[in-house]
């Protein structure tokens, strides 16, 4: 796109600048908002071609402000950020319509890779990938939610008793 109109929106203002900054010196235009409901309102008055969105916001969802760029340019390559990452969010981030999905912090080189992606190929491999230990808490989590944090229902789902369940949910996420 040969318009480089970028909307970001993070209530973290020091990130947010920094951001910017780092966006403007690779040539985009860039529009700052830090509330779900200021990046409706710049979705609508600027049309970006590009957006860096954070996930969790005091007042609602990043994901909200997707909806709001896809329904004004269907074409809007959309990154969201987040310092909160999951698979289940991450599905429903892509989903909604964003083209990726980084954890915070991201730097700037990566989140430019990830705006500037081909459709066609695939974003290179993490420096730190999760380990297969994380990769099956999240998988839990995720059938966890979907199963509307029912307990009893999740373990019949995984095949696993649910005082085995029980303990995994008690338990923090494993690090990376």
């Amino acid at each position: 796109m040969s318009d480089k109109t970028l909307l970001i929106l993070d209530d973290d203002a020091p990130l947010r600048k920094r951001m910017a900054r780092a966006m403007e010196q690779n040539g985009f235009i860039v529009s700052m908002a830090d509330s779900v409901q200021e990046g409706i309102v710049m979705a609508n008055d600027v049309v970006p071609n590009y957006a860096i969105l954070d996930l969790k916001l005091e007042d609602g969802s990043g994901l909200e402000v997707v909806k709001a760029l896809q329904a004004v340019n269907a074409e809007c390559r959309i990154v969201i950020l987040t310092g909160f990452g999951n698979i289940a969010t991450a599905v429903a981030a892509v989903k909604a319509g964003a083209l990726d999905y980084l954890p915070k912090p991201a730097n700037p080189d990566q989140i430019l890779a990830a705006l500037l992606q081909r459709p066609d190929e695939m974003p290179p491999p993490p420096d730190d990938p999760m380990s297969a230990d994380r990769v099956r808490w999240e998988h839990i989590q995720r059938v966890f939610e979907q199963c509307d944090r029912n307990v009893s229902e999740t373990a019949r789902r995984l095949k696993m008793h649910r005082r085995t369940l029980q303990r995994i949910l008690a338990k923090h996420a494993p690090h990376n």
